[in-house]
């Protein structure tokens, strides 16, 4: 059972903690995390792309020259696909991208991000992180004092203003809910900085 130090906001060791070993060490499974990045970059998509094909676009109505005799090749139309100012082949057109991924497929690579984070020590658990104020000076201080990375994500539980604030003008800092953090958002950063709550909660949904 893998066991990690919980720190307080001095960066100082204050307890310890076990943590569940079918959520933070389970056997990692690639392809599962592949799938739950893809499905989540897919659905971000607008699919507002489109271009005009050749019965879209304006003119050519007229052959540019008769078909024999010219010495050129035959051509029926200056807004053919060849042409300056023609038609695209097969042109791209709004679409939807989004699809559903099965909810064992998210699971396991929810489950398979939080091992890797474990094993590669990129994880650390704080008590609690609490500010009086939204202060970005704060934050900073904070994270320099748990030796966090310079690309962290902070999961909290809960949306505490003051800790989302403080954080919102850090360059390559994010905050994330624990009921909302995706797989995507933990591959994205370096350090995961999860408070002692926010785990419980993981653990009470995915054990």
């Amino acid at each position: 059972m893998p066991k990690v130090n919980v720190l307080d906001m001095e960066g100082r060791t204050v307890s310890e903690m076990e943590l569940n070993p079918s959520i933070f060490d389970i056997e990692i499974n690639e392809h599962a995390v592949y799938e739950a990045v893809k499905n989540h970059l897919a659905n971000r998509r607008q699919g507002t792309h489109s271009a005009k094909t050749r019965a879209e676009v304006r003119g050519g109505g007229r052959k540019p020259w008769r078909q024999k005799g010219t010495g050129r090749a035959r051509q029926g139309s200056i807004r053919s696909p060849q042409w300056k100012g023609g038609g695209v082949v097969f042109a791209p057109k709004p679409r939807d991208y989004s699809y559903k991924l099965p909810k064992k497929i998210k699971r396991l690579a929810l489950k398979s991000i939080l091992t890797s984070k474990v094993h590669e020590n990129e994880i650390i658990v704080v008590d609690d992180i609490k500010f009086e104020e939204p202060k970005t000076k704060d934050m900073v201080k904070f994270l320099n004092a748990i030796n966090a990375d310079k690309r962290t994500l902070l999961v909290i539980d809960g949306n505490d203003i003051n800790v989302i604030k403080s954080a919102s003008n850090i360059p390559y800092t994010a905050t994330a809910n624990v009921n909302a953090v995706t797989t995507y958002d933990i591959i994205k950063y370096n350090s995961l900085v999860i408070t002692k709550a926010a785990i419980e909660k993981l653990e009470e949904v995915y054990s």
